[in-house]
């Protein structure tokens, strides 16, 4: 299922006279009928291309999507590691990616079929909007799917050339050219390449970033093909977290194994950085049928890409000496495959009553060439550190996911819809291992199977034309990735066996209210109890393993409200809270080395990595047309680092301030921000690498900062 979302509320209004804005939002349902949010039976968030622009240089999604309840996307300071990002808790207790939620970029995974995914291709500059949908009905986008972030690209309406740069703190700078062409004949074209570097807030932290995306588009009178062309190439040191002691020290310091060798023999330095490029293609056609007939249209997708990353890690040298460890580096390539095809029927019923119903299938694959290296070559004096050395690990993986889906919406009466849902599919793992020393390191080769069935339901009651209530429930199922199934804990060779599903049961109570066209309020109660939830076993050997711990509890509330009482004034809260914990004890490991958990953790724990409390606020002054200067207040509470719940990243709230500004220029239009971000200057640990073996668990946020951007865009 695709939940097409729309945000029509613009940031800066073209004319003064016609400020107020309708803050309703536009919803185009998987069965393609346009729809209000305030009529939909779930919990989604929605912003638009004006408020991703607003909110910083178009890199990281973590700039603009705390302005949505429910989902918390951690700026890491880090371009060799991927956001941190969950909603309601699932997610959270990922170390490095994103795992947990389905992600997708015009209707291309960017989550593999084991629900391992990364965003860092998305093209933010190029979005018309980014959905969110939380709670039960994201289970309608397969396994492993506690909630779903989707990127649309915009479509071009006439012929403009783009300009955009951006300078700011830590040495940030990048520049984007980008095409937009409408063609006769219902084709169009858009073009646009970006280049973006930063020296980084810390040492080893500087990156580069470039990024290249096509989007060919033909409509006609029944049909719509839509071709993505995407590349992406990003070197970018990595400076590691802080242990407790070196944050309060100094937050600004990196750990020196993060660091290069002054010398050959230096010891323990070890250049720690990451290599990704990536290609992919998407193509997708939707053909509408001719009207009079129930079958009304058809959608079918597909893509395909490669994606190749190298990371070099600070594992020191005696601890690979260990035959059965993978080395300290990770090469692998990956290529990876899909399609997704659906048809969509409608009815009336009578009245106004209608009736629509979705059927589709699924396939997803994913083939690696996975290899692991020394972090090292040679010994004593002229060692070298951060290099890659003898091979360690050497196997070839495959995934594959297939799935089918139904959703049923039916209006009952005047007042009361239904909704319905079923997915369910297969996903199977298999691991060929190439790398075998006999007694030493034994076979690992081995071959999961998952099957699941995702059933969601909703009851919706229109209370009032301004009132609208929903109940919404559904059972939620979230695999083992690759990489927690490659290590039994017992160290024999093969998969890991005993490792289960996580499965869940959610259920949400929401409501939407609207009042006059100038205020929206939605709020939702939810509750996921989850069993089999999957944690870590053991760290040795450089190998870690994974376990069922048990059942989990994942509680809370969500409120989003949009005001606008005056033409030149505009307010916007986002608050959620959080009760995220273990209702099952048991043990694990304080540190690596470790075959053998040996630190009780008892039942009522928060799960690593979750925050009990968090909010956004902005309060946006509209002077005239093209002018906007507003005060933004971001704040959370403290967050578990561990499972045990032995040490904690305090809570904190800071401040930003923006002002924008757009006038003609040159034929065209100008458009300038300038944010100040953080302005009391607090350090705080603005994310936490959950669980994190060596203690280095702290990831510091940026201090005082700025930021000018200048994007021109004109016609030709």
């Amino acid at each position: 299922m695709r939940a097409l979302l729309m945000l029509g509320v613009a940031t800066l209004p073209a004319l003064a006279a016609a400020q107020v804005q309708s803050l309703e939002r536009v919803v185009l349902t998987a069965s393609g009928a346009e729809q209000r949010v305030f009529e939909t039976p779930f919990a989604v968030g929605v912003v638009d291309a004006e408020a991703l622009r607003a909110a910083g240089p178009l890199v990281n999604l973590s700039e603009a999507l705390a302005r949505v309840p429910g989902l918390v996307v951690n700026a890491r300071s880090n371009y060799a590691q991927d956001l941190q990002i969950s909603s309601r808790g699932f997610g959270a207790r990922a170390s490095f990616g994103v795992r947990g939620l389905r992600l997708y970029s015009d209707g291309i995974p960017a989550s593999g079929p084991d629900g391992q995914g990364q965003v860092s291709h998305f093209d933010l500059a190029g979005a018309q909007r980014v959905e969110v949908l939380r709670g039960p009905f994201s289970a309608l986008y397969g396994a492993s799917s506690g909630g779903a972030i989707l990127l649309y690209s915009a479509a071009p309406r006439e012929r403009r050339l783009l300009l955009d740069g951006d300078l700011g703190s830590d040495g940030l700078r990048q520049w984007r050219l980008g095409l937009e062409l409408p063609l006769e004949g219902g084709l169009s074209l858009r073009a646009q390449f970006s280049r973006f570097e930063t020296d980084g807030l810390r040492a080893q932290s500087a990156a580069r970033r470039e990024l290249a995306n096509l989007r060919l588009g033909w409509e006609g009178a029944q049909d719509r093909l839509l071709l993505i062309l995407n590349a992406l190439d990003q070197p970018a040191e990595d400076p590691l977290g802080l242990t407790r002691a070196q944050f309060q020290a100094d937050p600004g310091q990196t750990a020196s194994v993060a660091l290069p060798q002054r010398a050959p023999g230096d010891p323990d330095r070890f250049n720690t950085r990451k290599t990704t490029r990536q290609q992919q293609a998407g193509a997708s056609w939707r053909h509408r049928f001719e009207p009079g007939g129930a079958l009304q249209e058809s959608q079918l997708s597909s893509y395909a890409g490669h994606r190749a990353v190298t990371q070099w890690q600070a594992i020191p040298v005696a601890t690979q000496l260990n035959a059965r460890h993978s080395g300290g580096v990770i090469d692998f390539e990956r290529d990876y495959a899909g399609l997704d095809g659906r048809l969509v029927w409608r009815w009336a019923l009578g009245g106004e009553r209608q009736a629509s119903l979705v059927l589709g299938a699924a396939l997803d694959s994913s083939r690696e060439d996975r290899q692991g290296y020394e972090n090292f070559s040679g010994t004593g004096a002229a060692q070298l550190l951060g290099v890659s050395g003898r091979l360690r690990r050497d196997e070839r993986n495959r995934l594959d996911g297939r799935d089918l889906y139904a959703q049923l919406q039916w209006d009952l009466a005047a007042q009361w819809a239904a909704s319905l849902g079923l997915r369910g599919g297969q996903l199977e793992i298999e691991s060929a291992d190439r790398y075998i020393v006999a007694d030493r390191n034994p076979d690992d080769s081995g071959r999961r199977r998952f099957s699941y069935r995702n059933p969601v339901a909703a009851l919706q009651w229109r209370a009032t034309p301004a009132l609208n209530l929903y109940l919404s429930a559904g059972r939620g199922f979230e695999a083992p990735t690759l990489g927690e199934l490659a290590y039994r804990s017992d160290g024999l060779g093969g998969f890991n066996t005993d490792l289960q599903a996580q499965t869940s049961r959610q259920a949400e109570l929401g409501a939407k209210w609207r009042l006059d066209s100038r205020l929206a309020l939605d709020l939702a109660l939810f509750e996921a109890r989850s069993a089999d939830e999957i944690a870590v076993a053991s760290n040795s050997g450089g190998r870690s393993s994974y376990r069922n711990v048990g059942r989990t509890r994942r509680r809370g509330a969500e409120l989003e409200l949009h005001w606008q009482p005056a033409p030149a004034w505009r307010g916007q809260l986002a608050a959620t809270w959080l009760d995220a914990r273990y209702r099952d004890g048991f043990s694990v490991c304080a540190a690596a080395p470790c075959s053998t958990p040996n630190v009780p953790v008892a039942a009522g724990k928060r799960i690593a990595g979750t925050q009990g409390r968090s909010a956004y606020a902005e309060w946006a002054w509209l002077p005239q047309a093209g002018s906007e200067l507003a005060l933004e207040a971001h704040g959370q509470g403290r967050v578990p680092v561990n499972d045990a719940n032995s040490d904690f990243a305090a809570g904190f709230g800071l401040l930003a301030l923006r002002a924008g500004h757009r006038f003609a220029l040159a034929g065209g239009e100008l458009q300038l921000l300038a944010r100040l971000e953080n302005l009391a200057d607090r350090q705080v640990a603005g994310s936490v690498i959950v669980n994190e073996a060596n203690g280095r668990f702290f990831e510091p946020a940026q201090g005082r900062s700025w930021l000018l951007s200048a994007r021109w865009s004109g016609r030709w």
